[in-house]
């Protein structure tokens, strides 16, 4: 564990941002989880709307830094390919 004021004061932050990530994270796994679903055929819903929430779910967690804007990117088309593959 930290000693220092200045090393716990960093432990308590980064612990406070891996919290924060996490929850976007999962938002991000859960969004594209629901879309593929209804893309795939199993759960009702409209794939426009359901793709543009996704895109912008993802691309909010490119610019807060919790995911590589090229992951997002790559996230994004590989989505759009399947969604317009689907319509």
């Amino acid at each position: 564990m930290a000693n220092h004021k200045s090393a716990l004061k960093r432990a308590n932050q980064n612990e406070i941002r891996r919290i924060r990530n996490k929850t976007n994270k999962t938002r991000v796994k859960n969004v594209v989880k629901q879309l593929r679903s209804v893309l795939a055929g199993t759960a009702d819903g409209n794939n426009h709307m359901n793709l543009n929430m996704a895109k912008s779910v993802i691309d909010k967690a490119a610019k807060k830094g919790v995911i590589h804007k090229n992951t997002a990117a790559r996230k994004i088309s590989r989505l759009s390919k399947v969604a317009n593959a689907k319509s």
